[in-house]
């Protein structure tokens, strides 16, 4: 491909407005739409200069083609969006989680490869210096056997963030704290150490009973299938802000632990032979006002999204990988039941 890629954007709120900026920002991007079943959000298409669609059923029928979709809208509506996506002959850049369910991520693949299309999960915290580092650690295999990796995700999810009448806080279109929250620092989990087994937990509900349909807290224990052990905490119950994101590996040739609000900062490193370096500074968090996320690497999933499709490289964050973070959380999940 040489021309420019063409996106559509579904969903115009925050995150949505981001991925319209970096494609804009992006020499070989183009929007050439945004949808959103909220008619207020017209003007955001307006501020971006593209015609605005009530639906992806209005869009697909009667709107300029593109060669991706980016799904951004709340977690319950990206299976059924991927695949009318995939159906009308687009690429999908789909916002996490990939889906609420594995068999509804096996559909978006099982889609995907039907219609010879791509599917980009956005799992930006991949591209943050520390986690980039921490892949070259286990790569090269420098701290030797896993013996354990504990994992805390403390932050702030109050009535500031879970309104009245909002998606967020809703089982069937948020999922859950897993889900939303803190799927990311699964994915990297997993990213980094694969897939897990002997799962057991603990779930509470500190201070959210009037404010979602799940848990706010928990307290998770694995073992890692390629050996050593792994627990995760984590919790949305934190007073007022985030306190930290982090991971604490324990191997047998050193100890590293990456830690910050936001998994950004290396706290820890004392590894056999080894001097740590000087990494690149990390992005900032995604700021949305009285809370933030996490960090704000949007622009490079679109790098990764136009040079794939260019034939430059491959996805950063596959369809499958996508699917197994959702699978991990569904497994998790299942032990409420």
């Amino acid at each position: 491909m040489s021309e420019k890629i063409k996106f559509a954007v579904v969903g115009s709120g925050h995150i949505g407005k981001r991925h319209a900026t970096m494609v804009q920002r992006h020499p070989d991007g183009e929007l050439v739409a945004m949808v959103d079943n909220n008619p207020a959000r017209e003007e955001d298409a307006d501020a971006f200069g593209v015609p605005f669609f009530s639906s992806m059923e209005e869009y697909v029928a009667n709107g300029p083609k593109a060669d991706v979709i980016c799904v951004c809208t709340p977690n319950g509506f990206h299976a059924d969006q991927a695949m009318l996506a995939l159906e009308s002959g687009c690429h999908v850049v789909c916002e996490k989680p990939m889906a609420l369910t594995k068999a509804d991520c096996e559909r978006i693949i099982y889609k995907s490869l039907q219609t010879s299309k791509l599917v980009f999960c956005v799992m930006q915290n991949r591209y943050s210096p520390p986690s980039l580092w921490l892949k070259e650690m286990i790569m090269e295999n420098r701290l030797g056997q896993i013996f354990m990796v504990q994992i805390n995700c403390y932050w702030n999810r109050d009535e500031r963030y879970y309104k009245a009448g909002n998606w967020k806080g809703n089982q069937a279109l948020d999922g859950g704290t897993l889900f939303t929250q803190f799927s990311h620092f699964i994915d990297i989990m997993y990213w980094l150490f694969g897939d897990i087994k002997n799962i057991s937990g603990r779930f509470m509900d500190f201070n959210h009973q009037d404010l979602t349909d799940f848990e706010d807290s928990g307290l998770i224990h694995f073992d890692f299938m390629n050996g050593g052990a792994g627990t995760l905490n984590y919790s949305t119950s934190v007073w007022d802000t985030n306190l930290e994101s982090s991971m604490t590996i324990i191997g047998e040739k050193g100890s590293i632990k990456v830690g910050g609000q936001y998994m950004n900062e290396v706290e820890y490193c004392h590894v056999q032979d080894y001097v740590m370096p000087q990494l690149p500074p990390s992005s900032p968090a995604n700021d949305y006002g009285h809370y933030k996320g996490s960090a704000a690497n949007h622009h490079f999933i679109f790098e990764n999204v136009i040079d794939t499709l260019k034939g430059k490289t491959f996805a950063t964050t596959n369809a499958l990988e996508g699917l197994k973070v959702v699978e991990i959380i569904e497994r998790i999940y299942e032990l409420k039941k």
